[in-house]
């Protein structure tokens, strides 16, 4: 019989050990220790990365951090180079932050190691000033979607995460829209459509695209309201969840929050079907996920903005529980995560 020494075995892409079929039979003189806890925390993965918000605001360009498979407050993580308004899109290893800050436009995508606490990085820019985009990604590619220039756009662009550089023509939306909310699987991206370019209006289409090709995207479905900003969404491989909003009719002056989540399925098409609510009414907010767990980041819930985590459990339907505080109470916030759905 041969044997075999080794001190640590690991897949080709160095994150795993190998897959073994069939009976694996191990003698050993030594002691054998195997892996403990939630398996979607395993090998450090889990961790979820939320900007501070915009504008010229104490935390406007601050990054807190969490552990999405344990609860507790946020620690801070490091700074932005610049307040964004834009969208986190990310691989396993490395974060994206895209998108303008509000008072001046600007192309701004910037990156960060998620494993590492620290500022980010210039990695390349925007076609043109862009605020309030969506985004999703899967392991090597990262879409940025629609948003405001300074009027509703449809633009879609994409970056190759582990290489910095400027962005590249993706396609177009069916709508002219921003303020919506976005998540992905690792072949399919959802866009969650909101305003179109009145500013006065409301779309309620859901939309769609395959990550790994160039091209518009297409209808998926409709959301649960007819109205609804400035939500916030994320996923496991399999299904994604959209919350918080903002239901008021646009120009008057008012914001009526919301506090429904929805889900989809993602390799399906259809309309978006009601999972529960979070634990308060706010719009603004951002949000992140492993494969098990969703959590959704701060806001504005009416007097202001606030510290709020909530989460869930995207495989079962219910309302959300409290996570913690955040540490950055900011407005325009956006969330990634090194395990969310478009990895896998």
């Amino acid at each position: 019989m041969s044997e075999i020494k080794v001190n640590n075995i690991q897949g080709l892409d160095g994150t795993h050990g190998p897959v073994m079929s069939g009976t694996v039979e191990m003698n050993s003189t030594g002691a054998m220790s195997l892996p403990r806890g939630d398996t979607s925390y395993r090998g450090g993965r889990g961790r979820a990365v939320f900007t501070g918000g915009y504008r010229d605001t104490p935390t406007a360009k601050k990054i807190d951090y969490i552990t999405i498979p344990t609860l507790g407050n946020a620690i801070e993580f490091g700074s932005l180079t610049n307040s964004i308004w834009g969208t986190g899109v990310s691989s396993s290893t490395r974060g994206i932050f895209a998108g303008s800050v509000y008072s001046s436009l600007g192309t701004h995508i910037e990156y960060f190691t998620i494993s590492a606490t620290g500022s980010s990085f210039d990695f390349g820019d925007l076609s043109g000033n862009r605020r309030g985009p969506g985004g999703c990604s899967n392991q090597t590619r990262a879409v940025i979607m629609g948003g405001f220039n300074p009027s509703q756009v449809d633009i879609m662009e994409y970056v190759t995460i582990s290489t910095k550089g400027d962005v590249t023509d993706f396609g177009n939306l069916e709508i002219e829209s921003g303020d919506g909310g976005s998540f992905a699987s690792p072949t399919r991206g959802i866009f969650y459509s909101a305003r179109v370019p009145s500013a006065t209006a409301f779309v309620n289409i859901i939309e769609y695209i395959t990550i790994a090709s160039t091209g518009n995207a297409k209808e998926f479905g409709d959301q649960l309201s007819s109205k609804n900003n400035e939500g916030t969404g994320c996923s496991s491989s399999v299904r994604g969840i959209k919350a918080q909003g903002n239901n008021s009719d646009l120009g008057s002056g008012s914001a009526a929050r919301e506090n429904v989540i929805e889900y989809i399925t993602i390799a399906s098409t259809g309309d978006a079907i009601d999972f529960g609510d979070l634990t308060s009414k706010r719009y603004d907010g951002g949000a992140a996920s492993t494969e098990i767990r969703g959590v959704f980041y701060g806001g504005n819930d009416g007097p202001g903005n606030t510290n709020i985590i909530d989460y869930v459990t995207i495989a079962t339907l219910g309302n959300a529980a409290d996570f913690g505080d955040a540490v950055a109470v900011g407005s325009r916030q956006d969330g990634l995560s090194d395990s969310h759905g478009g990895l896998g």
